[in-house]
């Protein structure tokens, strides 16, 4: 069952209507909690926010223009031996949406009690860039203004700054999920979209809090076209380049030459799990009796050691799930491009696999699954 009707806005406030609406689902008792984005008492920033009362709502960022935190890994400590029959919903971004549903298949978010609902987004800043937009008096009208023009297609941030790396290719501005909130090709100032799927659109049916159905405008499909026609030439531009860098296994090493090894990459990707790593055993804590005779055959070691490996390990754990959210790059202290990695890794997995992560919590990942053809010469050679 899905259902397709329209918020209505008054008076030009958009940002009060979705936030009217997300605090209906509270007071009517449909969920008993809310995952928002929050500001930050400095308002230069937001987090990641659990909300049961529908009057905190207030100050949230429905678009939400930095994202310290990837939600996915937020949703899976909550939903940790969560009580059956507790609704709990999160407004996420597509990045986020998709990260929940690769972890679900790994059994580390459980979807049984969990809304997701989905905003369309424009894109992101790195954190200490929206609070310099803050700071410039620049940042304060920055949603209302994105609001207006993502009605248009007209995504591109204000003068002098730019949206992270990642999102700059994302493919997927366009959210799914039990509820889609839908800006692209709507007058924003009048009113926005809403997508109502499955449980949630019975569940809301039933209590009759949704508007009659409507329509999506037709300029919504062109507007959204083109978003992802324009990131995904983006994304072809970063791959190729970041290709014409990596030769040879010298080369590469070259690229990742500033990494420390401070797993800060690791500890923000929402899809890396496990609760025992490996490089934080004793597999990888080498002796120094160890290092010194490494030092010796080799006339010199570069400390600490096994930066590549560690990239490379990560890269085969992990790319066939890669949603690239890009929270990888915003955490390297050396600003290496270690989201162009991953992407560009797992992009060709994922064709290979005809695997898209966070697509559809039903898909089975490539790593848990055998087909008898996969490592044929013609597979491999592709």
């Amino acid at each position: 069952m899905t259902i397709t009707t329209a918020i209505s806005v008054k008076d030009g406030r958009t940002e009060e209507a979705i936030t009217a609406f997300l605090a209906l689902l509270l007071r009517e008792g449909v969920v008993e909690a809310i995952v928002v984005p929050k500001q930050l008492p400095s308002g230069d920033g937001f987090i990641p926010t659990l909300i049961r009362q529908p009057e905190m709502l207030s100050g949230i960022g429905v678009l939400a223009p930095t994202m310290a935190v990837q939600s996915a890994r937020v949703l899976s400590q909550l939903s940790y031996k969560m009580p059956s029959g507790r609704k709990i919903a999160a407004l996420l971004k597509s990045c986020e949406i998709r990260a929940v549903i690769e972890l679900a298949k790994f059994l580390q978010v459980s979807l049984a009690d969990l809304y997701l609902i989905g905003i369309d987004c424009p894109g992101t800043f790195e954190v200490v860039d929206y609070a310099k937009m803050v700071a410039d008096a620049g940042g304060e009208s920055w949603m209302a203004d994105m609001l207006k023009k993502m009605g248009r297609g007209e995504v591109a941030p204000a003068d002098g700054f730019s949206y992270r790396r990642a999102c700059r290719m994302c493919e997927h501005p366009v959210p799914h999920g039990d509820m889609a909130i839908q800006l692209f090709g709507y007058e924003t100032e009048q009113r926005v979209g809403l997508v109502v799927r499955d449980q949630m659109a019975e569940e809301l049916s039933r209590r009759g809090l949704l508007p009659s159905a409507e329509a999506e405008p037709l300029a919504r499909q062109e507007v959204v076209a083109n978003i992802i026609t324009e990131r995904t030439a983006m994304k072809d531009l970063f791959f190729a380049e970041w290709g014409s860098k990596i030769v040879d296994h010298e080369s590469f090493l070259k690229q990742f030459s500033t990494c420390i090894r401070c797993h800060n990459c690791m500890v923000a990707c929402p899809i890396c799990y496990c609760k025992e790593c490996v490089f934080k055993t004793d597999t990888f804590v080498h002796e120094g009796e160890q290092l010194l005779r490494w030092a010796d055959r080799k006339e010199g070691l570069r400390l600490p050691t096994d930066t590549l490996l560690f990239h490379m390990v990560r890269s085969v754990h992990m790319a066939s799930s890669c949603i690239g959210c890009g929270l990888c790059d915003s955490a390297c202290p050396s600003h290496l491009p270690v989201s162009t990695f991953f992407r560009s890794a797992g992009a060709e997995i994922q064709q290979l696999f005809d695997y898209m992560p966070g697509r559809n919590e039903k898909e089975t990942p490539p790593v848990a699954s055998f087909r008898e053809e996969e490592l044929t010469a013609a597979t491999c050679a592709h």
